[in-house]
């Protein structure tokens, strides 16, 4: 797809004039920074590309306007910390005005809004660090009073004495966090004050492409979430994703209000292997090596992705605030991570073998773990015999274990956040004969269908796909594909429902990534949204309302097209009730699946309480408890297996290095094993079809 409008022939078409483009501010107040030339070609060319090849090709008329709106305001302030209501009633004269305004390339009134965002989050700034030359041993945290911490639905605030209130009430709640941590009260005073004229000096540096790049991704994510601008920095330095997989730590990083959370790692990648990051983690702080630890909170993403970054072979130092961690408590540990690239050949099929005794029989149980849809592209197109590639290897390991005679092969698909569609289609191929893998549906209504072309089946025994909440894109193609031809049992999860296509269009200024395709299983169910839901589903070990498509704004729907196949009959179908019971009565008591469980209880439990006390007997007790009820899960699952009760929750020595992953057992794996014990029990029920 190629460029709509070059620059001058647009400028030309619309008839503009050079004197309607103010020129980039030179002083590094904002007050001066208006649009230039090349933003606002930019902007009517996204506009066009939207109307034109987006998947849904929505009207931009005064209901998108509305949603413009909303997106913007949810983007500069999010807790409603900022704005006055006198702020925004002025604002409110363009709610249903954007669409005309993008139309005619104004964007005025986005940096208008912009700029006054930056004028009060600067009072805010003021304020805060006034109060804290007072000292943060003046703060009284004996006083029965509490903050309002989810505000995304609170009114705006009345006046500048409201806000004064509030965040009054916000520095105490970050100073107790911090005592309650262990930190001293100079300590916590130099972190505050550090944190808070650090802010200050980065708006002083604001330019006119920040604002810019805010206005229309505002206006581009009211699409869908996939679709965003990049500016030309973002577009040269960082790939679309903010994947830091090339000489970085490998993981996949997004806003989440004032913070930076891993949404996913890459797998084999140096936050994978380190075994100290967890989706759902925030990362408060960035190091570089031994140096001194730079205090993140507030900061945009692409300035915390461009301190991780870095030379391959360097350390970064990162501190977390662990995912596990109630809503409230502020304690963090330090990560250090060498930067690397992920090697193809660590990404690289594995293969084990499971031993089980079941119902008095010993069995024998291939796993084989796909961390990633990889292929050596390189390779493949220099016609090289040797390429490395997932279904090469896939197909080896299931020779070999053949060989060994195994009862049945487990197809291990946690934490696959995706890659190669041509490797989905050609795994797909190994246990089917030949048919459609996956459909494509473009925005103008064209399918396009994607054959496995050879005939034949590679392995025609019997099959299980293991899946997890980050099982993605073409783990959520090949796993849905097992379900529509009945090939395999699906268990665990509902994956992560990323069923949408997107292409990076360059422009005058930046790039714009759009969604121009929707992906379809051959039953012509969509994976978007919805995912793939498994036959027996496990607990989940993240909260599916903080990591997934549908935790994400604007998120595309979930849909169903024309079938490419005919409905077969399903030979799980009348066992998945017997087999849910038996899989239910097993796992009631299983220490491993009970902690699952009882964890993510709790942590959804802690995310409904939207008020924190800033009393600090009060909070150091709800911490306790908190602490408590953690540790008595931990001692509850470590005395079921027989293993050393703790005397409190471990904390981690942040000049420790990093422990040497243990080698571990498939049976070693509650899941693993679980998933084993459903396939021995489908394959002792399924004789007695015969005898009906």
């Amino acid at each position: 797809m190629k460029h709509f409008f070059p620059a001058t022939t647009l400028a030309l078409l619309l008839g503009f004039a050079p004197s309607l483009f103010a020129a980039s501010a030179a002083s590094n107040s904002w007050s001066a920074l208006q649009p230039e030339r090349e933003q606002v070609i930019a902007s009517l060319n996204v506009v066009e590309l939207l109307k034109r090849h987006h998947y849904n090709k929505p009207p931009l008329n005064d209901e998108r306007s509305l949603k413009i709106y909303d997106s913007y305001l949810k983007l500069l302030d999010p807790s409603r910390s900022y704005f006055t209501a006198a702020d925004i009633a002025e604002f409110d004269q363009w709610c249903t005005q954007f669409d005309d305004l993008l139309k005619s390339g104004d964007l005025d009134p986005g940096f208008i809004i912009y700029k006054r965002h930056l004028d009060r989050l600067k009072q805010r700034l003021d304020f805060v660090l006034a109060q804290l030359d007072d000292g943060v041993d003046k703060l009284d945290f004996s006083i029965d009073e509490s903050l309002q911490t989810d505000r995304e639905k609170a009114p705006w605030a009345k006046n500048s004495a409201e806000l004064d209130d509030l965040w009054r009430k916000r520095l105490k709640d970050e100073a107790l966090r911090l005592k309650i941590a262990g930190k001293e009260p100079k300590a916590i005073q130099e972190l505050l004050l550090k944190r808070y004229k650090n802010q200050i000096s980065r708006l002083e540096q604001t330019r006119g492409e920040d604002i810019f790049q805010a206005y229309i991704n505002a206006f581009a994510q009211t699409y869908d979430p996939h679709t965003n601008y990049l500016s030309p920095d973002n577009a040269e330095n960082f790939d679309i994703n903010m994947s830091l997989s090339l000489e970085g730590i490998g993981a996949v990083l997004q806003n989440d209000n004032d913070y930076v959370k891993v949404v996913r790692l890459v797998p084999a990648g140096p936050a994978d292997k380190s075994k100290q990051i967890v989706p759902a983690d925030k990362i408060i702080g960035v190091a570089q090596g031994n140096g001194e630890m730079v205090d993140v909170i507030g900061w945009r993403l692409d300035e915390v992705v461009k301190l991780i970054r870095g030379p391959k072979g360097s350390v970064v130092r990162l501190d977390v605030i662990p995912a596990s961690n109630a809503p409230n408590d502020q304690t963090s540990k330090v990560v250090a991570i060498t930067r690397e690239a992920v090697k193809l050949e660590e990404q690289a099929a594995k293969k084990s073998v499971l031993k089980l005794q079941h119902e008095g029989h010993d069995y024998k149980l291939g796993v084989i773990e796909v961390p990633a849809f990889y292929l050596d592209f390189k390779a493949f197109r220099a016609g090289d015999p040797n390429y490395t590639s997932t279904t090469r290897d896939v197909k080896r390991l299931l020779g070999e274990l053949q060989k060994e005679k195994v009862d049945g092969v487990v197809l291990d698909l946690r934490n696959n956040g995706g890659g190669s569609l041509q490797e989905a289609t050609e795994l797909t191929g190994l246990f089917i004969d030949q048919g459609p893998t996956v459909l494509v549906r473009n925005s103008d209504g064209r399918v396009d269908v994607l054959n496995d072309e050879n005939t034949g089946i590679f392995y025609k025994g019997p099959l299980t796909v293991l899946v997890n909440r980050l099982s993605a894109s073409a783990s959520e193609i090949f796993a849905g594909a097992m379900q529509d031809y009945h090939r395999a049992l699906i268990i665990g999860g509902q994956t992560f429902g990323k069923g949408t296509v997107q292409t990076v269009q360059p422009l005058n200024h930046g790039e714009l990534k759009l969604t121009l395709a929707k992906f379809y299983r051959v039953s012509g169910q969509s994976t978007q949204h919805q995912g793939v839901i498994p036959d027996i589903e496990y607990p989940a070990v993240v909260d599916t309302k903080e990591i997934g498509e549908s935790a994400l704004p604007e998120a595309m729907p979930w849909d169903s097209i024309r079938p490419a196949i005919k409905p077969a009959i399903d030979p799980f179908k009348p066992f998945l009730a017997e087999l849910q019971a038996r899989h239910n009565t097993r796992t009631a008591s299983d220490p491993d699946f009970v902690f699952t469980r009882e964890r993510l209880a709790l942590a959804q439990k802690l995310m409904h309480e939207t008020t924190v006390s800033l009393n600090e007997t009060q909070r150091r007790a709800q911490h306790a408890d908190i602490e408590g009820q953690q540790l008595a899960m931990e001692n509850a699952r470590r005395k079921a297996k027989g293993e050393e009760q703790l005397k409190e929750l471990k904390k981690v020595d942040e000049d420790a290095a990093p422990e040497e992953e243990a080698k571990t057992k498939p049976e070693d794996d509650a899941y693993l094993t679980e998933t084993g014990k459903i396939m021995l029990d489908y394959l002792g029920l399924r004789p007695a079809v015969a005898t009906h």
